[in-house]
C-alpha cells in the first residue's frame, strides 16, 4: 500500500524530473539553433533529388503546349499534369524560363527550351513531396552536361545553402525531351528547410532581362536557317571581360548609391513574393555598411559569403556579379541580415565572355573579377581587404581543391558523372550538340579543371601570381593552357549543333505497338518501363545527399517538440491518478 504522502512524494520527483528534462531539450534545441543545425531533410530531397536521374514526364494538352512553344518569349503558365519519379501531380503550372538563353532558343528551330514547373500555381498549397517548385535547364552553352552540376557541387561541398540539384529525362506527351538538370528554387520550400523560416526575404538578382517580354509581343521568328552554334562570345575590342558595362549601377553591383529603393531596380524588382520599403530599406541599409567596410559581420552572413566566394571564384562564371553583368545571383535577408546565393552556371568554367582558356585556368583568386575594377564590387573588395576574411576565404579554396581536385579526384568525379549521363546524352535526340562533340566536351572539361586547380594551387602556395596586376607583369609564372580549345566545352552560343537541328517530332504520337499516344486519355498512356526511377534506399541515395544528410542532427525541433509533450502528458496523468486514487 502506497499512502497519499508517498503519492505527493512520486508527484513532485515527477514534476522536478520532467522540468529539468524539459529546460535541457529546450537549451539543446536554442544551440542547435544557433548554429544552423534545426533543418532536417524533407521528403523531396529524396523523394526527387535521391534519384541518380531524375524522371519528368509532363502530360499536356498539344493545343495548350504548342501555343507555349510559339510564344516561349512571353513566359506565361500553362496547366499540365506531371509524374515526378512515377508519381503524379495533376494541374501543375510550367512555363519557359530563361533571359539571352529563352531568346536565343527562341529564334533557332529548336524547342529545347528550360522550364520552371510550379506545383502551387493552379493549386494553392500543392507541393511536390513538399518542394513547390524548381526548374529544369537545358544544357544551353554547356557540351559537358556537367558545369553547372559541378559548380553546385562545389558550393554544397564547401558548404553553401546551395538549392538541391539532379540530372533530369524529360519527356513531354512521350516523346523524349532530352537530359536536363533540375534545380529547386528558391522559395517557401527551400526558406523553410534551410533557415528554418518563411519570414525572410528573396531577390533575383538580374541586371539584364532579354527574357521579359509582354505576352501581348509577337513572338520571336523561327527562322528556317538559323542555328544553335558558334564560338565564345567576347568583348568586342577583344580584352578579358565584360563588353555591356555599367550594368551594376541598378543596384546588381551592391554599390551603395542613396537610400531610394528605385536606385537598386536589379535587386527590387526582382523580389520573390511581396516586399515593401521597410523590407527594401533593411538590405540598403547592409549595402551602406558595405560601403564604408565596417561593423560587416553585424549586416552579413560574412562566413557563407566567403564560402560562396571560393567556390565561385573556382569556376570562372562570368555572367554573374564578378563581371559588368552584375547578376545571377539571389539575395537573402532576414532581420536585417543578409547573405548571397547561388544560381544559374550553365555558362561557368570559361562560357562567357572569356578572352582564352589561358585567362580561365589562371583566372585570379585575389581579384576575381573581369571587364570591372574590384572597387565597383565591394562585397568582394571590402571582404578581401579584411585580413582575417582573406585567411579564411583562402582556406576554403584550399579545402576545395584538396577535397575535390588533388590526387585525381577531379577526373574521377568528372568520369563518374559521364558514366551516370553517358547514355542519356547519347539518346538526347534535341542536344544542343553530337554525341561526339559531348564525348570531346568532358575530356576537354577533365583538362581544364585539372590545369585549374594547378593554378589555384599555385596561387595559394604563391609561385602563381593571384592578382590581375601581378599577372599582366609576370606572364611566364601562369599555367600553360597548352592546346587546350575552351569552344569544345560550349559557350554562349551554344556548343555545337545537333545534326537534325534539334527539331521536334512533326506531330505527337510516339508510337508504342501501333497505337498512337493521346494526351488527354490516361488508358493510352504509354509503359514508362525503365525510363522510371524507383524511390531509392538510403543505401541508393546519391553521394551529395548522403553528404547532406551526415551533416543533420540527430535531434531535432520536431523531435524535442515530441519529447516535451510525452513528458507533458505523463505528468498530467501522474497528477489525475494521485488526484483519483489517494493509495493503492
Amino acid at each position: 500500500m502506497i499512502e497519499s504522502k508517498r503519492i505527493n512524494l512520486i508527484v513532485a520527483i515527477a514534476v522536478v524530473f520532467a522540468l529539468i528534462a524539459s529546460i535541457a531539450l529546450v537549451a539543446i534545441g536554442n544551440i542547435q539553433n544557433e548554429k544552423g543545425d534545426t533543418n532536417t531533410e524533407p521528403e523531396y530531397a529524396t523523394r526527387i533529388f535521391g534519384a541518380d536521374i531524375i524522371s519528368i514526364e509532363i502530360i499536356a494538352d498539344e493545343a495548350d503546349w504548342q501555343e507555349m512553344m510559339n510564344n516561349a518569349t512571353s513566359e506565361q503558365y500553362i496547366m499540365v499534369d506531371v509524374l515526378v519519379n512515377g508519381s503524379k501531380f495533376q494541374n501543375v503550372g510550367i512555363r519557359t524560363k530563361g533571359n539571352s538563353s529563352l531568346t536565343q532558343v527562341a529564334s533557332s528551330k529548336s524547342d529545347r527550351y528550360s522550364f520552371r514547373l510550379q506545383f502551387d500555381e493552379y493549386i494553392k498549397g500543392q507541393t511536390c513531396f513538399g518542394l513547390d517548385g524548381f526548374v529544369v535547364n537545358n544544357m544551353l552553352g554547356d557540351s559537358t552536361y556537367m558545369k553547372e552540376y559541378v559548380s553546385y557541387e562545389l558550393m554544397r561541398e564547401i558548404g553553401v545553402d546551395a538549392p538541391y540539384f539532379g540530372f533530369a529525362d524529360i519527356k513531354v506527351n512521350g516523346d523524349g525531351w532530352g537530359l536536363y538538370l533540375a534545380v529547386e528554387t528558391y522559395g517557401e520550400s527551400y526558406e523553410a528547410r534551410t533557415f528554418g523560416t518563411t519570414h525572410g526575404m528573396m531577390y533575383n538578382v538580374k541586371s539584364m532581362d532579354m527574357g521579359d517580354v509582354q505576352p501581348s509581343s509577337p513572338p520571336a521568328a523561327k527562322p528556317a536557317d538559323s542555328q544553335i552554334g558558334g564560338g565564345q562570345m567576347e568583348r568586342p575590342n577583344g580584352n578579358f571581360g565584360g563588353f555591356m558595362g555599367g550594368r551594376g549601377s541598378n543596384g546588381g553591383s551592391l554599390e551603395y548609391s542613396t537610400d531610394e529603393a528605385s536606385s537598386y531596380s536589379a535587386i527590387f524588382n526582382n523580389v520573390a513574393g511581396k516586399g515593401d520599403e521597410s523590407d527594401f530599406g533593411r538590405v540598403i541599409s547592409a549595402l551602406k555598411a558595405l560601403s564604408t567596410g565596417d561593423n560587416l559581420d553585424a549586416y552579413l552572413d560574412v562566413d557563407q559569403i566567403l564560402r560562396y566566394l571560393a567556390a565561385h571564384t573556382i569556376v570562372v562564371n562570368l555572367d554573374s556579379y564578378s563581371s559588368s553583368m552584375a547578376q545571377n545571383y539571389y539575395l537573402y535577408e532576414n532581420e536585417g541580415k543578409v547573405t548571397i546565393l547561388p544560381w544559374d552556371y550553365n555558362l561557368a568554367w570559361g562560357g562567357f565572355q572569356s578572352k582564352n582558356a589561358s585567362s580561365v585556368i589562371n583566372f585570379p583568386i585575389d581579384t576575381p573579377v573581369s571587364g570591372v575594377e574590384l572597387s565597383s564590387r565591394p562585397l568582394i573588395e571590402k571582404l578581401f581587404s579584411n585580413a582575417e576574411y582573406l585567411e579564411a576565404y583562402h582556406g576554403y579554396l584550399q579545402e576545395l581543391m584538396t577535397s575535390y581536385f588533388k590526387d585525381g579526384k577531379w577526373e574521377k568525379k568528372v568520369n563518374l558523372l559521364d558514366g551516370l549521363i553517358s547514355d542519356y546524352v547519347k539518346k538526347d535526340s534535341t542536344a544542343f550538340c553530337t554525341f561526339e562533340e559531348y564525348k570531346a566536351a568532358v575530356e576537354a572539361f577533365k583538362t581544364l579543371g585539372n590545369l585549374r586547380y594547378q593554378s589555384i594551387q599555385g596561387q595559394l602556395d604563391g609561385t602563381v601570381p593571384s592578382t590581375t596586376a601581378a599577372q599582366t607583369e609576370n606572364p611566364d609564372k601562369l599555367i600553360s593552357a597548352g592546346n587546350l580549345d575552351l569552344t569544345s566545352l560550349g559557350s554562349m552560343m551554344g556548343g555545337g549543333n545537333h545534326p537534325n537541328e534539334a527539331e521536334r517530332p512533326t506531330k505527337w504520337g510516339n508510337q508504342q505497338g501501333g497505337e498512337s499516344f493521346e494526351p488527354n486519355h490516361p488508358e493510352s498512356w504509354p509503359d514508362r518501363g525503365p525510363m522510371m526511377q524507383k524511390i531509392p534506399t538510403d543505401k541508393e541515395l546519391s553521394p551529395m545527399l548522403l553528404k547532406a544528410q551526415a551533416n543533420n542532427p540527430s535531434i531535432t525541433i520536431e523531435s524535442l517538440l515530441f519529447y516535451s509533450g510525452l513528458f507533458a502528458l505523463v505528468l498530467l496523468l501522474t497528477f489525475f491518478i494521485a488526484k483519483k486514487k489517494r493509495n493503492y
